[in-house]
């Protein structure tokens, strides 16, 4: 859960203004980067390989899938950095073409109305005036590893980088619902950024969460990450962090909250983010007629993060290895390693627990390797006893891919 932050409010409007004027004009040419390196991602089929570039606003050493609107992958040797993502690498994904370039802070107001007995209307000054909260929290693409899908399927052909972990600050959802009075009529609560579509049919981002949900106490309004203000192209001046769920829910730029007495139907809703409801969201192919429900909750998941696939390792020595491990919507209870293609497994040792919706790192030595390759089997399990398949997934929008990782290695 997030923990109240009993310490100082240390970060100012006058702060905040500051980030502005740092990052303001940034993000107004977005193409205006330079690539020194290629990056393959491994891909099915070899269609893998994107830019490495350094400078994209304020992102550094990032790979590029696309830039309007902008889609840029962590690199996975930055996972191995530590268990949080720095901001600067932290993956960056939009669904609209026309994204703010720059936020005036002190004229910035987040609206709160719908069936509310007093609609509102919030500065930042507000929001900061309020008591604030701290959870650590995964934020993962609903598409992440989509690239390897098999059959391949539309959209953004993402490898394992559209992730991070961050410590979200800000305040609760349900308190500033409170503020507002939330009618006995609600039933849903539904949230929209800045951004725009190019075309004026384009309809708004908007996602939405069960009132229930929403003043569940866990579900923040953000505007630091890892203790800074967020940066633009991660969603300044405030954002949604829904912990344990999709990102598709953690709306960017912020600046509506509606609270409606319907379940919402709009495209993003109803239409976009579709996963089959079978164990999984798993289904064959081709196959049809079944039931779709909106993405939801994550799962678990885990990688090697300090060696690639391909890489060498030394003979007749023990092999060290480290990664991450996530427990989706609860939290991590083992991670185990195989060399046998999964006959048998052992444990891994954790390390330190930031909160169940963290990523948790673990460390493994293994015996001294023998023979000319060495293939490595990761696999999470989370408390609610929930391990990652090893059969891979299917469904039509590339969503929620789990499935036990292998890292091949060179023996020599």
């Amino acid at each position: 859960m997030p923990q109240a932050n009993h310490h100082a409010h240390h970060t100012t409007r006058r702060q905040l203004l500051g980030a502005t004027a740092a990052t303001a004009g940034l993000l107004a040419a977005p193409r205006a980067f330079s690539q020194t390196a290629t990056v393959d991602l491994g891909l099915p089929g070899g269609v893998g390989e994107r830019a490495l570039v350094p400078n994209f606003a304020d992102k550094r050493n990032m790979i590029l899938l696309r830039t309007r609107p902008p889609l840029l992958e962590t690199p996975m040797p930055v996972f191995d950095q530590g268990v949080f993502t720095p901001n600067d690498q932290f993956y960056v994904r939009w669904h609209l073409a026309d994204i703010p370039t720059e936020i005036d802070v002190s004229t910035f107001r987040l609206a709160v109305h719908g069936q509310v007995n007093q609609a509102l209307s919030l500065s930042l000054s507000d929001l900061l005036a309020m008591p604030r909260v701290e959870v650590a929290a995964v934020n993962q693409c609903s598409g992440n590893s989509r690239g390897f899908f098999q059959p391949r399927v539309a959209g953004g052909e993402w490898g394992h980088g559209a992730m991070g972990c961050a410590k979200w600050t800000g305040v609760r959802l349900r308190d500033v619902l409170d503020r507002a009075g939330v009618k006995p009529s609600a039933m849903q609560v539904s949230f929209k950024g800045l951004d725009r579509g190019s075309l004026t049919e384009t309809p708004d981002f908007r996602k939405a969460l069960d009132i229930d949900h929403a003043r569940d106490g866990e579900v923040i309004i953000a505007f630091l990450m890892n203790g800074q203000p967020l940066p633009m192209l991660n969603g300044f001046p405030i954002r949604m962090v829904v912990p344990g769920w999709y990102a598709t829910y953690w709306v960017k730029a912020l600046n509506d909250i509606e609270v409606i007495d319907h379940v919402d139907d709009n495209f993003w809703m109803k239409t976009a983010y579709q996963i089959p409801d079978t164990p999984g969201a798993n289904v064959k192919p081709g196959e049809s007629g079944f039931k779709t429900v909106p993405i939801n909750r994550m799962v678990p998941r885990s990688f090697v993060t300090n060696l690639a696939n391909g890489a060498s390792v030394r003979r007749g020595a023990p092999v060290a290895l480290r990664g991450i491990a996530m427990g989706g919507d609860v939290g991590v209870e083992q991670v185990e390693l195989s060399t046998d293609g999964g006959a048998s497994w052992r444990a891994a040792t954790l390390g330190p627990d930031f909160g169940r919706y963290a990523f948790r790192s673990w460390s493994a030595e293994l015996p001294a390797a023998t023979g000319s390759s060495l293939e490595v089997m990761v696999r999470a399990t989370n408390t609610a006893k929930l391990s990652q398949p090893a059969t891979p997934i299917w469904n039509g929008g590339g969503y929620m891919l789990n499935t036990i990782e292998k890292t091949s290695l060179i023996v020599a």
